[in-house]
């Protein structure tokens, strides 16, 4: 039998993974549990795996005394003496208890224990593992299907692919293979519960380190993803190398690297743009296809409003208000989207505004920061101000003055003709609201857009 244990110790440590040390302390302490069991706690027992024999040596120790009056801690005089003669008053011995004699009953609930505590350490194991791959990409085979979702083989374990982490439209059965990002690990009674996901935006990042080499390295970056998941992305890159290409990098020679990953992700369509620290270029970057006439940077309310011509407002929107959500998750802003007609029956005097500015060689952003947020307002400042809000010299002072008065008149008819009671109404056909998550703020962000 003691052959037979130790094979079973080894054999159990290769094929578990667990600590031969682990495993034997536990050993031991199922066969003390057992002890305790049969013979009570007031029993003192010494339990140790003997390596060399393969046995678990149990000894019981008992006190010798004149008078028993506990059989399983003491011994008499008379009875010590036919085991040791030299024995006295007060000594202990010790008596080699054989596992049989233990029971059906201790030796079921030693075998209990035992199993019980590889359990434990197996799983502890398991969560160790995984606990520190968040974030990696892991395959496995459809096992079966719960209320929760699917679960998924791992091999060691298993993961839980839940509903809202799937792919719309994507269907599985048993025996697929299928992969996925690893997204949290729980511990949980049963054990340590893995979560994996194919919708999350890190998935379609992970899957651009696996195809990109210069993603892998670090040479490009990936600086935000915004998915769709099943239908549309956006992915924001940047190169750290100024002879690197992001966009050409992660598309790869005719689109081969681009394709790889469309087709693990059931042909979602991604847009790679390149990523810009001036919020309005990448805005521009991010909108695209659409053509964009121009940005305004509303930094206190986190709000762009962007200016589209008039035939640009669909491909600006997207279908189902797409483009513009998924911008809007990529650059954590919110959106307005105006169509230039819109725009500019809505800012008459701010286009006057604009054409000044433009005399002046500077921007309208400087205008509204120095406190000139109409004509009027500039008309009514003096030289003075207008130089020290300004930085203006002499000569340009005068050129301002002179496209003032021009344009004053002109925009102040345009003023009351939108507002006279003669007037149409400008046609407005507002789209709804597309309403996201901020990526990396957990906010949420709006788009929306006025013709």
């Amino acid at each position: 039998m003691s052959p037979e244990l130790k094979k079973a110790i080894d054999q159990i440590s290769k094929d578990k993974g667990l600590d031969r040390d682990m495993l034997i302390d536990t050993l031991e302490e199922a066969v003390r549990t057992s002890v305790a069991r049969k013979f009570g706690d007031e029993m003192d027992a010494e339990v140790s795996y003997n390596d060399e024999t393969g046995e678990i040596d149990v000894y019981q120790f008992k006190i010798v005394v004149k008078e028993v009056e506990n059989p399983n801690s003491e011994i008499s005089l008379e009875d010590a003496r036919a085991h040791d003669p030299s024995v006295q008053l007060d000594d202990e011995m010790g008596f080699r208890v054989k596992i049989e004699d233990l029971g059906r009953i201790a030796a079921q609930s030693a075998k209990q224990v035992i199993i019980q505590r590889m359990r434990d350490a197996e799983q502890e194991i398991i969560y160790e593992e995984y606990k520190d791959r968040r974030g990696e990409i892991v395959s496995g085979i459809i096992q079966r299907r719960d209320k929760a979702g699917w679960i998924i083989n791992l091999g060691r374990t298993e993961a839980l692919l839940p509903k809202e982490e799937q792919i719309p439209r994507e269907h599985y059965k048993r025996g697929d293979r299928v992969q996925a990002i690893l997204i949290d690990v729980r511990k949980e009674g049963r054990g340590p519960q893995v979560i994996v996901s194919r919708a999350h935006r890190d998935y379609m990042a992970a899957l651009f380190r696996r195809e990109v080499p210069e993603v892998d390295d670090g040479t490009v970056q990936i600086m935000g993803v915004s998915r769709d998941p099943g239908s549309r992305a956006k992915a924001a890159v940047m190169s750290r190398d100024r002879d690197v290409d992001p966009v050409g990098a992660c598309v790869g020679i005719r689109g081969s690297r681009i394709q790889n990953i469309v087709q693990e992700m059931r042909g979602e369509r991604i847009d790679i743009v390149v990523w810009s620290p001036d919020i309005a270029t990448y805005a521009r970057n991010a909108l695209s296809p659409a053509v964009i006439s121009r940005i305004v940077v509303d930094e206190e309310e986190n709000l762009l409003e962007v200016i589209v011509p008039d035939d640009q407002l669909t491909n600006a929107i997207g279908r189902k208000g797409q483009n513009v959500k998924l911008a809007a998750k990529l650059l954590g802003w919110k959106i307005d989207i105006y169509t230039e007609t819109r725009y500019n029956e809505a800012n008459a005097i701010g286009r006057g505004l604009e054409q000044i500015a433009s005399v002046a060689e500077i921007s309208i952003e400087q205008f509204i920061a120095a406190g000139f947020q109409s004509i009027e307002r500039l008309r009514e400042a003096d030289d003075e101000e207008l130089s020290s809000a300004l930085g203006l010299a002499p000569g340009k002072i005068a050129d301002l003055r002179a496209a003032i008065n021009f344009l004053a008149p002109q925009v102040q008819d345009d003023a009351d003709a939108d507002t006279g009671p003669e007037a149409e109404a400008a046609p407005d056909a507002e789209q709804d609201a597309a309403q996201a998550p901020v990526q990396e703020q957990g906010e949420g962000t709006e788009a929306e857009a006025k013709e």
